[in-house]
């Protein structure tokens, strides 16, 4: 008779086995305990006139109906310098893909599908990239290679992308250590997925070829909070430059993570770096989780060399099917296999990430490799089961299992099943040796699912359509005398400002250190008073209301030079801020009249405090000096805001009172 077993206490149980903690629980102490280790990949767009290879324009976006023309391709692999094939290639050769591209012609030519050469490669991008680079302290190279790196998802029409080395060997200084910087690159930018379903996947080309530069560190971040420190740094330096786009999309970290003895896996397209801490605590936390069940089945089972699974073809008409997939691929004529996986009890309902489990590691490659849309599977080890004790009772006899094996039931296209036996094989096997070297996909809850083999060196080759660009000294000499403020004494300018430092992040994502620069020097304002203005006056405003196209930060200078030559007290810029950002071509003046504003000096606001004080005694309901001197602020605030100093006019009710 068969042990008992409970999936969810089997998780529960590997969870606590591999010392796993929540993201908000870990200390230094457990992320030296796995090894953790990280580094970065910051892509950033440019903010350019056109595209890096062609003349088309950078910058314009299209809704997802929106295009002329549809383009389909299927994308094979090349064999590189050294006669080898990239795995990544490979893999996604192996998917069998149809390719759709929906095209716009306000932003794609025939240089994007392949049709035409390469134009010379943009003047004003390269000269934005070689600027990021100095200012990121790498050393420039003498002359500039364009080389291909091969993509078979197809996310680039031409199956590579061109891309260029700048600059290397740099280094960003964070609160408590420097971070190497490994290089700087220029490439171009990919297209936009619209759908991945089956084996077809649909991109839009608008993004396609616009300049972006990619800086990679070493993997110098042992903690998920320094790793998010860096991945700002960078973002702050390069906006620093005040030439890269801003917005949802235009900046993108690769987050590489691994734990000792693991492997470099890359979590790719992280859009968000606050969601960096959470995504890399749980990617080291999964190979640590692999890493424990490659020694249960070496324990187990051994190296795993003549571990083989079985497999058979199922009717449906065996079973009472009461699960809603199952029946939807019954009646779409899907073939439906069952897999034996020899000493694997207890493997499937492994603890990988929150909510996960090894399961969802077979689940996640039948579709995106073989191409079978999720829910594709079910197993002897889910939570609420599926399979019933009679289905287990027909299945079991049929594989060949025993007490310590596990099966899966899967479904699909009869074309399609090959390699989906193909792909959970070989990712078990791959459990007896290591953690796979992977690309995966984040989520906002700090998971992660596979996307792909993760590519190698073999994928990378000259492009023989671009000559050599050679950096003379003089140019680049001319581009160091004329770079922005390094970021690091950004922190120290603003703290010499004495601005709040819970301002810093929000001045510095924004590039607004040099606005603050120019109303403070130009029209002699405070720079704590306007450092303050923008990092919580503008931050909680931006916050609150829709964006107009018009609003720019221009717009306050503006509104601090009208206060300046009006001779108003600052503080009226809060109370003006609300209409200007909502309403930017509003005049100022005009801003003011709807405000009610009048021009009252300190006697015409003094003039009624006494009358006021005496009213205060008739109806107080509590007794001191400050609770008076509130009460009368309270009154006068409004006609003083932007005719006199609040401090100045409180000293000035105190004397009165007392």
């Amino acid at each position: 008779m068969k042990r008992k077993f409970d999936p969810l206490q089997n998780y529960k149980r590997t969870m606590k086995a591999i010392g796993y903690v929540p993201r908000k629980q870990a200390t230094e102490a457990d992320y030296k305990r796995i090894g953790f280790m990280s580094g970065l990949e910051v892509h950033q767009q440019l903010k350019t006139k056109e595209k890096l290879f062609c003349r088309c324009p950078a910058g314009i976006y299209h809704q997802h109906d929106d295009y002329n023309a549809e383009i389909i391709r299927h994308m094979r692999p090349t064999l590189s310098e050294l006669g080898e094939y990239d795995g990544t290639a490979l893999m996604e050769f192996k998917t069998r893909k149809e390719i759709q591209y929906r095209i716009n012609n306000k932003t794609a030519c025939t240089y994007e599908v392949d049709d035409t050469p390469p134009f010379r490669i943009d003047p004003e991008a390269l000269e934005i990239a070689l600027e990021i680079s100095i200012l990121s302290k790498l050393n420039i190279v003498g002359e500039v290679h364009i080389t291909r790196k091969q993509y078979l998802d197809g996310s680039i029409p031409t199956g590579f992308q061109r891309t260029a080395i700048l600059g290397v060997d740099g280094e960003i200084q964070l609160k408590n250590k420097p971070v190497r910087l490994l290089q700087l690159s220029i490439e171009e930018d990919s297209c936009r997925e619209i759908s991945d379903i089956g084996h077809v996947r649909i991109y839009k080309t608008d993004r396609l070829g616009m300049p972006l530069i990619e800086t990679v560190t070493y993997a110098d971040m042992f903690t998920p909070d320094e790793l998010a420190e860096a991945a700002q740094y960078i973002r702050f330096l390069n906006r620093s430059s005040g030439k890269v786009r801003t917005g949802i999309g235009s900046g993108r970290e690769d987050v590489n993570v691994s734990c000792r003895g693991g492997q470099r896996v890359e979590i790719k397209g992280v859009a968000h770096n606050k969601w960096i801490p959470e995504l890399s605590h749980n990617e080291a936390f999964r190979q640590w989780a692999l890493l424990h069940i490659r020694k249960i089945l070496n324990d187990k089972i051994g190296d795993g060399k003549t571990w083989k699974p079985e497999q058979i073809q199922l009717d449906y008409d065996v079973f009472s099917i009461t699960f809603e997939p199952l029946k939807l691929a019954r009646d779409k004529g899907y073939k439906l296999v069952a897999i034996n996986l020899p000493g694997f009890r207890g493997i499937l309902s492994h603890f990988t990430q929150p909510g996960k489990t090894f399961a969802d590691e077979l689940s996640d490659r039948l579709k995106v490799i073989a191409c079978i849309e999720k829910p594709n599977m079910i197993h002897t080890e889910q939570f609420k089961s599926i399979l019933t004790r009679a289905d287990l009772d027909i299945i079991a006899p049929l594989l060949h299992a025993q007490e310590e094996d596990a099966q899966v039931v899967f479904w699909g296209p009869a074309e399609d099943i090959p390699t989906a036996i193909e792909t959970i094989e070989e990712r078990c096997r791959i459990a007896f040796v290591d953690v796979p070297r992977e690309t995966r996909k984040s989520f906002i809850n700090g998971t992660t699912v596979f996307e792909r083999v993760l590519p190698g060196p073999d994928r990378m080759y000259p492009d023989t359509d671009s000559a050599p660009i050679p950096l003379r000294d003089d140019y680049i000499n001319k581009l160091r005398n004329n770079l922005p403020i390094d970021v690091s004494e950004r922190f120290h300018q603003l703290k010499k400002w004495e601005v709040p430092e819970d301002t810093y992040h929000y001045i510095l994502k924004k590039n607004l250190v040099p606005y603050i620069e120019k109303i403070t020097g130009e029209l002699g304002f405070s720079p704590r008073f306007v450092g303050t203005f923008f990092g919580h006056t503008l931050k909680n405003i931006e916050g609150k209301m829709k964006p107009h196209p018009d609003f720019s930060y221009d717009k306050i200078y503006g509104l601090f030079k009208f206060i300046r030559k009006k001779k108003l007290v600052e503080d009226i810029s809060r109370i003006m801020l609300p209409m200007v950002y909502e309403y930017p071509s509003m005049e100022f003046e005009s801003v003011l009249t709807v405000l009610k504003f009048k021009k009252r000096s300190m006697d015409d606001l003094l003039a009624p405090i006494e009358f006021l004080h005496e009213k205060f005694k008739e109806i107080k309901i509590s007794d001191g000096d400050e609770v008076t001197i509130n009460w009368l602020m309270g009154q006068v605030h409004k006609q003083a805001a932007g005719n006199v100093s609040l401090a100045e006019l409180r000293q000035n009710i105190e004397k009165i009172i007392k």
